[in-house]
């Protein structure tokens, strides 16, 4: 382990090169006799997840396999995995794969212990009866490993799971202490086969998760710190590692940035995801993807409230532009250059539906709340039409 990085923030992370050789020692010291993997369908035949059942085979780890989500999961996929959990008699999760894998294995370990605690701990529960990690129950929830293979959800080092409601279309976020997970891998070998567009996606995500940290009213000095360092990381190493996949100094600083940003957004977010929840819900379009394309929108909008920040950025990562201009020029210039799409018409999105997403935007209470400046429905409804006419 004397290359690796080893953290503790407080979850336990190993970070680097080689890192997964260690899932097996871990899964020994915690006492774990069968842990169940939860991981996406597209990885079943790539390398990283044969790489961690190689792992554990050698080890002589019996382990279960858990493959039946979406890329924008749901609380029934959650359950089914729950199910599989107990019928199995598996005492450990492993999550193998991006946002989707890693927010399901987290679903998966809520609803083991409490059937109906995908509800009961959704995001305005959370509000109105949790307001501190000391007023959570206890529930002895499985201790759950997270492995990822993108870098840009942050779903990691987070204590939160994005699942979508089906029943009414709409994604919710669920939150417990316990599930921040036991220990994370950050091996960038993990990451090396992902398509440049989806590198290019999921590092705009971790980009737009630092970003709206930072713009987010909430006092929070060492989330913005840690949201400094993140955009630093990300102006650093997002376009190398979508030029050269094979380059793991990029695809480790990447991930650092990825699993950074679960600690910076617990200032806050704001009205890129307010909006991209609902158009991901409706729509089953990448939820990075959305946020790329949404960023510079909703910053158009937020300018008011924007000039302070923007200038501390722009100055930080050493930009040739100065406050607002010089950092909306740096992001438009990036989008380009990694292939993102300038609208939400290039997604295949028309404005039919304008008025539904303002109002869910507003009601996204996890987002809106702490964007920049308060918007209404109407606002936030505006802000889509002119992403799918590319009006910035």
């Amino acid at each position: 382990m004397s290359n690796l990085h080893y953290w503790n923030y407080p979850t336990e992370i190993l970070c680097g090169s080689g890192a997964i050789e260690q899932v097996p020692h871990r899964c020994r010291i915690s006492g774990a006799r069968h842990p169940l993997l939860v991981t996406d369908p597209g990885l079943l035949a790539l390398p990283p997840l044969r790489q961690v059942r190689d792992g554990l085979e050698k080890a002589g780890i019996r382990y279960g396999l858990f493959h039946d989500l979406s890329g924008n999961p749901t609380f029934e996929e959650a359950l089914a995995g729950a199910a599989v959990f107990a019928a199995g008699d598996h005492d450990l999760i492993i999550a193998v794969g991006g946002g989707s894998a890693i927010d399901v294995a987290k679903g998966i370990a809520l609803a083991s212990r409490d059937p109906r605690g995908l509800e009961r701990f959704e995001w305005s529960q959370l509000i109105a009866h949790y307001p501190t990690l000391a007023d959570f129950p206890q529930l002895d929830l499985p201790p759950l490993f997270v492995i990822p293979t993108t870098a840009g959800t942050g779903s990691e080092l987070g204590r939160e799971a994005v699942l979508t409601d089906t029943a009414r279309g709409l994604k919710k976020i669920v939150g417990h202490r316990e599930l921040l997970a036991a220990c994370v891998f950050l091996d960038p070998d993990m990451t090396t086969g992902l398509p440049p567009a989806l590198t290019a996606a999921t590092g705009m995500d971790a980009l737009t998760h630092h970003l709206e940290s930072l713009f987010s009213p909430l006092h929070h000095p060492m989330s913005a710190g840690i949201a400094m360092e993140g955009v630093r990381l990300v102006h650093a190493y997002l376009e190398r590692a979508v030029r050269d996949g094979n380059d793991l100094e990029a695809r480790e600083g990447m991930l650092v940035a990825s699993a950074s940003a679960a600690v910076a957004f617990q200032k806050g977010l704001g009205g890129v995801h307010a909006l991209a929840h609902p158009i991901g819900a409706r729509h089953h379009l990448h939820h990075g993807l959305l946020n790329a394309v949404l960023l510079p929108y909703v910053m158009v909008v937020n300018r008011p409230a924007l000039e302070e920040t923007t200038a501390r950025i722009a100055r930080s990562i050493g930009l040739p532009g100065t406050g607002f201009d010089g950092l909306m020029a740096w992001l438009l210039e990036l989008r380009a250059r990694i292939g993102i799409p300038a609208t939400l018409a290039d997604l295949g999105l028309d404005s039919s539906d304008a008025e539904w997403v303002g109002e869910q935007a507003l009601a996204d209470i996890s987002s809106s709340e702490t964007n920049a400046m308060p918007l209404t429905a109407s606002q936030y409804a505006s802000i889509y039409r002119a992403a799918v006419a590319g009006r910035l």
